[in-house]
Formats: structure tokens, C-alpha cells, sequence
């Protein structure tokens, strides 16, 4: 073969080469981007949804090989951020740790500038964990069917607080009236900690809370725990019965942050986002710091999160007609 004929040849494969490269990066959008990724969390620094984020974010930097920065952008109870991110960056550089209210109950409440549906995009589920029903010592009651029994002979004497009006907790207590066939009365609080000191100061008789946060009042004796609002007992609280289990069955009103992203983000970068948060929610070591936190991670497919969230849209907006709950 001449040199002709070799040089030819080497230019012809060359050409296919580069043909075949360019092809494989048009298909696949470059992933992790080529910039800084940001996960965008809806509530100040210090809460449950910082804690997750922080945790995860740390593990899902190793193992993708560059940072991913934690930013809080608090405010209008997690309606700022899934705002700013439905309608920003759709490159994969910026995530949201999306939550229950923002994604499933705000929408049933008020005229918001973004539809969670159409302008964001599922990733996985993140962490959930059920509310707590506690009561402080001047109720009288230690069980569920107590509560219920007090409630029923007195309508309207029994109060419960709320992180604020159309809260996660909120419809918790309202999910609780219509299946109780009670009528407690709402106290909406500005936040989880004022919620929790009227409530061991004994200014409101009980609360669906956090956890976390009422964990060392039960186990100090100052709050007596009636029942959890999961499917499942959590591990962190085995003694505690669930709603369901105590003549409620089906009974479920969890706390949640699951991952999201702009909807214009290619289906492709949010795929592999999906293989990489997955993988970072079954890591043991990650999910021991959960538990430690009360948070149970709960890794989904794209499609199993998106089904979820609409059962959690549908279950919240009859919840928001029936019992006539509006924004104050």
C-alpha cells in the first residue's frame, strides 16, 4: 500500500472517529456540569430540611468528584425557593430539596407563580418522617382513644397547634378531625418553636410534631406521646403506636423533602441525577446520620416519586375543600 492509500485511510478513520465522539456528547449532556452545583433548600439553616441536605449534599460531592453547595433561601414557607428554581438554571447545576407544602398543599391554598407539575421536574424521593401527636400532662390522657373520647364529649374544647396555616402539621390535624369525627380547634404558631413552648407551657393542648424536636419533651415526661402518623412505626420511636394501627387504618400524614429540579432540564442529566441521589440514600453510612436525625431516607425512581407526589396533591387538596382551610 502506498503512502497515498495510508494517508487516506488514516484520515477516514480519523473522520469517523470524531464523528462518533460528536455524536456520543450530543446525546449525552455533560454530566456533573462543567460548574458549581447548588442545592437549594426552601428553609432557613438548622431545621430538617438543612440537616438532610447537608448530610447528603457532603456524600453526593465524593462521589460525583466536585462540591455541592448547600444554599438556604427561607421564606413564604419554602414558596420562594421552589419558585426561584422552577424558573432558573435547567443545566443539572441546580437541585431542590423540594418539600410537602410548597409541592402538594400550597397549590390548593393560594395563586402561586409556578406549578409544581409543569415547571419542576421529579428526581427521587429524599427523606420522610411521620408527625408525632403529643399532649401535655394537662389533657389527662394517655392514649389516642382518650383524646378522641374527650374531644367527642366536649366539641371545640380541645385546640391543636401548627407550624402556621396550611403547614404539613396543619393538615395533619385536620386529616385527624375528619377520620376522628372530631372538631379540634386550629392555633396556627409561627414556626415549630413557638408551637412547641405554648404547648409545654400549657397554652395549647397538643401538636403533630416534629420528632426530632419533641423527642427529649417525651422523654423527659414533659409531653405524652399518643400516637405517630406513618404507616410504620418508626425505629427511633417503637413503643409509640401509629393513627392507623389504633382504630385509623390508612391513616397517613408525613413530612417530607424529595428532590426536584427545573422541568427544562434535559431528561437525560436528570436521570443520572436520579442514579446519583439513589445511590447516595442507600449508603449505610449516610443513612445511620439520617436515623440519628429522625429522617428515614426514602430513595424513588423519577416515576415512583411523581406518583407519589400527586397521591400526596390529591389526598391534601380534598383535605383543603372539606374542611375549608384557606392562607391567612
Amino acid at each position: 500500500m502506498n503512502k497515498r492509500s495510508l494517508l487516506l485511510r488514516a484520515t477516514t478513520t480519523a473522520a469517523l472517529l470524531c464523528l462518533g465522539t460528536a455524536g456520543v456528547r450530543a446525546a449525552d449532556p455533560v454530566f456533573p456540569p462543567n460548574k458549581p452545583v447548588t442545592l437549594v433548600v426552601g428553609f432557613a439553616a438548622g431545621g430538617a430540611a438543612d440537616a438532610a441536605a447537608r448530610m447528603i449534599a457532603k456524600k453526593l460531592g465524593e462521589n460525583i468528584g466536585q462540591s455541592v453547595v448547600v444554599d438556604n433561601r427561607g421564606g413564604a414557607g419554602g414558596n420562594i425557593a421552589h419558585q426561584q428554581v422552577a424558573a432558573g438554571m435547567a443545566d443539572g447545576s441546580v437541585l431542590l430539596l423540594g418539600s410537602v407544602g410548597p409541592l402538594t398543599i400550597a397549590p390548593h391554598l393560594m395563586k402561586l407563580n409556578y406549578d409544581p407539575f409543569k415547571d419542576l421536574a421529579p428526581i427521587s424521593g429524599g427523606v420522610y418522617f411521620p408527625n408525632v401527636l403529643v399532649v401535655n400532662k394537662s389533657v389527662g390522657v394517655k392514649t389516642l382513644a382518650e383524646f378522641v373520647a374527650k374531644a367527642k364529649a366536649k366539641p371545640g374544647s380541645i385546640d391543636f397547634a401548627s407550624t402556621g396555616a396550611g403547614s404539613a402539621s396543619h393538615l395533619a390535624g385536620e386529616l385527624f378531625n375528619q377520620r376522628a369525627g372530631i372538631d379540634m380547634v386550629h392555633i396556627p404558631y409561627k414556626g415549630g418553636a413557638p408551637a412547641l413552648q405554648d404547648l409545654l407551657g400549657e397554652r395549647v393542648a397538643s401538636y403533630f410534631a416534629a420528632p426530632p424536636t419533641a423527642l427529649p419533651h417525651i422523654e423527659s415526661g414533659n409531653l405524652i406521646p399518643l400516637a405517630t402518623t406513618g404507616l410504620k412505626r418508626p425505629s427511633y420511636m417503637p413503643n409509640i403506636p401509629t393513627v392507623a394501627e389504633s382504630g385509623y387504618p390508612g391513616f397517613e400524614a408525613l413530612n417530607w423533602y424529595a428532590f426536584v429540579a427545573s422541568a427544562k432540564t434535559p431528561a437525560p442529566i436528570l436521570d443520572r441525577w436520579n442514579t446519583e441521589i439513589v445511590k447516595v440514600l442507600n449508603d449505610p453510612g449516610v443513612k445511620e446520620a439520617l436515623s440519628k436525625h429522625g429522617l428515614d431516607p426514602h430513595p424513588t425512581t423519577r416515576a415512583e416519586f411523581a406518583a407519589f407526589m400527586k397521591k400526596e396533591y390529591n389526598q391534601w387538596g380534598a383535605i383543603v375543600r372539606e374542611r375549608k382551610i384557606t392562607a391567612q
